[in-house]
């Protein structure tokens, strides 16, 4: 036997996983009925289990999923979840044959990238995985928070029950999956298994057009705090168009007996404080990583996204991780192809991911010193090439 055995698990290893990656976490054993929730996330063949000397000694796991990409394309990507080691075995090796057994994987799958959610920002670089999208949690006092005259709304606001919630909000967000880069797909798993952690508190309210076309919803829940006061945390919220996300917020900020909204996590570009009278009532009280992608096929994944007009660039990746991708790459608005030239920018597959989706521009990551130049003009038309109108954001936590 070799020092980890990596292997695909069967169906009744699924439930000894998931309670490693519980462990892992610090968290207590699963409840039945909250493992049978979980039972529709796991694929067979996706739940990858590292064995020392025979017991199980870390797992990780992968859903068929797709992101959308610079242009509005949906792009297919493995999503990476449940990844933990035993505390008696960190350290030595486990969860870099998992990840190497996992990306292989994607890579045969014909999935260009591969995306996750860090519990710790230390752990993934090293596998090629980039923060590409950001998030930021907004609180507000209600009763400061006023809505100028000219932001535009229409349409109507409903309360629906949470147990109709699984029949009504799939197809409003399927509508809103191309929306931005970094949104990425919802099946039926992953909306049964979130409503049933959200668990029973949590409120519905729905957004209807002119038309009386469903465009938007949140998912929010009020808490009572220590000083007796009422937050409304808000859980999840999207919507096709910025109108549609106004109304949903002046429903919130108008609900009675309600001292601070509190949402997250929302994309940074949202333009909230400037629908506000007062935008100082708009406290951004954190901003984190979001969505973290690893391009497992370099040159496909960027012939998948538009580029802004500029001179093409010459831009060499590094990947230690997945040799095949090391290579220059000539990148322009009409297309993308392996070269020989030299070089303009270098940098590590990892640093590849903020600057794909739109998260950060060349520059900056330049400046950070992410980017190594060899030409200076390179730079601002690498800026250019991979500008995106909006800021990705993912939104959906898996």
């Amino acid at each position: 036997m070799t020092q980890h055995e990596v292997r695909p698990l069967v169906e009744s290893e699924f439930r000894e996983a998931y309670e490693l990656f519980l462990r892992a976490l610090l968290e207590p054993p699963s409840r039945d009925e909250v493992w049978d929730r979980s039972t529709g996330r796991y694929e067979p063949g996706r739940v990858l289990g590292a064995f020392v000397d025979g017991e199980l000694a870390g797992t990780a796991m992968a859903t068929t999923n797709v992101v959308a990409v610079p242009g509005g394309r949906k792009l297919p990507a493995g999503a990476v979840t449940r990844v933990g080691v035993r505390a008696d075995q960190t350290r030595r090796g486990v969860l870099t044959a998992l990840m190497r057994a996992q990306l292989r994987d994607v890579w045969h799958r014909g999935e260009p990238l591969a995306m996750l959610q860090a519990s710790e920002a230390v752990i993934y670089e090293r596998f090629g995985y980039g923060v590409a999208t950001r998030a930021r949690t907004v609180e507000l006092q209600r009763a400061r928070a006023e809505f100028r005259t000219d932001v535009p709304g229409g349409g109507r606001v409903r309360l629906v029950e949470p147990s109709k919630a699984a029949a009504v909000l799939p197809t409003i967000y399927q509508r809103c999956e191309l929306s931005r880069p970094g949104r990425i797909g919802r099946d039926d798993a992953w909306w049964s298994f979130w409503l049933a952690v959200l668990g029973k508190g949590y409120l519905v309210a729905v957004h209807a057009d002119g038309d009386g076309v469903d465009d938007g919803f949140a998912l929010y829940e009020p808490k009572k705090t220590d000083d007796q006061g009422t937050t409304l945390r808000v859980y999840d919220m999207t919507a096709t168009n910025p109108a549609a996300t106004a109304q949903l917020w002046r429903f919130l900020l108008g609900i009675d007996l309600v001292d601070r909204v509190v949402a997250q996590p929302r994309p940074l570009d949202e333009p909230l404080e400037w629908w506000l009278t007062d935008r100082r009532q708009c406290r951004v009280t954190e901003v984190a990583d979001d969505l973290w992608l690893r391009l497992v096929d370099v040159p496909a994944a960027l012939r998948a996204r538009a580029f802004g007009a500029a001179d093409p660039v010459v831009i060499e990746v590094h990947d230690a991780f997945l040799p095949i991708n090391n290579g220059c790459y000539r990148v322009g608005p009409d297309e993308v192809r392996p070269c020989s030239d030299r070089p303009q920018l270098s940098l590590d597959v990892a640093a590849l991911a903020p600057l794909y989706l739109g998260d950060q521009t060349a520059s900056t990551l330049v400046a950070a010193g992410r980017i190594a130049v060899h030409d200076p003009a390179a730079v601002p038309a690498a800026d250019r090439l991979f500008s995106t109108p909006e800021s990705p954001w993912c939104g959906t936590g898996f």
